[in-house]
């Protein structure tokens, strides 16, 4: 065990609801295409998931926004599909289609996948967190992280990305007990995972439900917050200190279910949640992190500048909040324009 793992940095404290007399700040997708030293990097690595696998190369990645743009945390350079690869549902990335996995379509080929030590398989992502924790300074928090339950489940079932997410729903509508063994295995295993991340040496974690947003309203506790709620629980019990954030991405108001769990410590809300609307339904539950559209800091500019001020000015109102996007930095994005946002955050 790290003797990090409880360190309170200021973002630490901003996730845990206290006032910290400025705007901690991290970006989701901070280390990635956007930054010519990742490009280099990537295109000596053989392919994406190498450079998960590889401990010393997952570090180096982590490192490369603190280390330009001196943010205040890190979040270990992993994905969150290492978890089906691990378990024997085979990932590959395209440049062209994203993510493409060995399709699930029946309870049989959900047996057949190995979720038992998953921990053991996963162990070069955790050599990684403790490579990273020891490079980073103490005033700098690692975060680790995980996908939902069903938003894996979602690629597992699709077998890659989808407009619709047709076969999931179906599949919830049709094939509902087939549809709960899967989520049920990944809950488990999920929660092994962001405990390990911890014991490695992350500060904080985050619960990625990236497709929260496609479920009904009538399904939507069931398979998206309960699970979530669970793996929450469960980290606790573990690490009782360790402050968890989920993103249960375009849930709109279903957000409110998310922050009166006793369990979960912080909600990034995504742009299309209005910052006033956060402040009064979910602040004073929970921390908030966010929202700044990634289309304006790919553009940049006084608008960009506008709306990070007009965030700050509701969220940061001595209450829990950390300044992030609404989702991840585009491949797209100009690297002055990271540089001129964190600059102007740490003035707020």
């Amino acid at each position: 065990m790290i003797e990090t793992e409880n360190l309170e940095t200021d973002l630490v404290l901003a996730l845990k609801g206290k006032s910290v007399g400025r705007v901690p700040v991290w970006l989701m997708r901070q280390a990635g295409r956007y930054l010519p030293e990742y490009r280099e990097l990537r295109s000596r690595s053989g392919s994406f998931l190498n450079l998960c696998y590889d401990s010393n190369l997952a570090m180096e990645v982590t490192m490369q926004p603190i280390q330009r743009f001196d943010l205040d945390a890190a979040i270990i350079f992993s994905d969150i599909l290492v978890v089906p690869d691990a378990a024997g549902c085979k990932v590959k990335f395209s440049p062209e289609k994203g993510p493409i996995l060995s399709q699930i379509r029946t309870a049989e080929e959900i047996n057949k996948l190995d979720f038992e030590n998953l921990t053991g398989r996963l162990s070069p992502i955790y050599e990684a967190i403790k490579k990273t924790r020891v490079a980073l300074s103490k005033e700098k928090a690692l975060i680790g992280f995980c996908g939902a339950p069903w938003t894996i489940a979602s690629y597992m079932i699709e077998g890659g990305t989808s407009r619709d997410f047709l076969k999931i729903r179906k599949l919830a509508v049709e094939e509902p007990r087939t549809l709960e063994l899967l989520l049920k295995k990944l809950e488990g295993c999920l929660a092994s995972h962001l405990i390990a991340q911890i014991s490695a040496g992350a500060n904080a974690v985050q619960i990625f439900d990236s497709w929260a947003g496609v479920l009904a309203d009538g399904s939507f506790k069931h398979l998206s917050f309960d699970p979530i709620h669970r793996i929450c629980k469960k980290v606790k019990s573990m690490y009782p200190e360790i402050p968890i954030i989920v993103f249960p991405r375009l849930a709109g108001t279903r957000y409110t279910q998310f922050s009166k769990s006793k369990y979960i410590d912080a909600l990034s809300i995504d742009q299309t949640i209005p910052c006033e609307w956060a402040a009064k339904n979910l602040q004073d539950k929970v921390a908030i992190q966010g929202n700044l559209d990634p289309v304006l800091l790919l553009s940049g500019g006084d608008k960009m500048v506008k709306e990070a001020q007009r965030i700050c000015s509701i969220l940061n109102q001595n209450k829990g909040f950390v300044f992030n996007l609404g989702h991840g930095v585009i491949k797209d994005t100009p690297v002055e324009n990271v540089v001129t946002l964190c600059k102007l955050v740490r003035e707020q």
